[in-house]
């Protein structure tokens, strides 16, 4: 994700061939790479999309995308979305809250789109969906901590 912010800082992993060439994971976020694994690129117009491949762990009981896996990718989605607001910061997510409007199916490409709707000095302030195939699969807001690092 070559866009003025530090590749490494942030640590992402480009990939070179398969499906996912031109797209970036990053860094070692064990849950996220169990749940997903998730990933990131700019578009043409140099705006954030995430997504990944619906598979069958992701899907409930009922044979659908499992809500704990949207909002999981959404939670994911945020820190990439704000990437360049929480550089040089620790951060948490505070708050999010989430529509479910449809749901994923298996071999779906879940992409994600968002914007930073106020970056201030604690708080940064997210919204987006998650989409598939133009169907909205879930609408949400949230609102990440920075976090103050702690002198030693």
């Amino acid at each position: 994700m070559a866009d003025g912010t530090t590749e490494a800082a942030w640590g992402f992993k480009p990939i070179a061939a398969g499906e996912w060439a031109g797209w970036s994971t990053y860094g070692d976020e064990p849950f996220e790479d169990h749940a997903g694994p998730f990933y990131a690129r700019l578009d043409d117009g140099g705006q954030v999309v995430c997504a990944f491949r619906a598979d069958k762990h992701h899907m409930n009981g009922g044979g659908f995308m499992h809500g704990g896996c949207l909002m999981t990718f959404a939670d994911y989605s945020i820190f990439v979305i704000a990437r360049q607001v929480l550089e040089g910061h620790g951060s948490v997510t505070a708050s999010m809250n989430c529509e479910f409007v449809d749901a994923g199916r298996e071999g779906d490409l879940i992409e994600c789109r968002g914007e930073v709707v106020r970056g201030g000095a604690s708080l940064v302030f997210v919204r987006g969906q998650i989409a598939a195939g133009g169907r909205v699969l879930l609408n949400f807001s949230s609102i990440i901590k920075k976090l103050r690092r702690r002198s030693a």
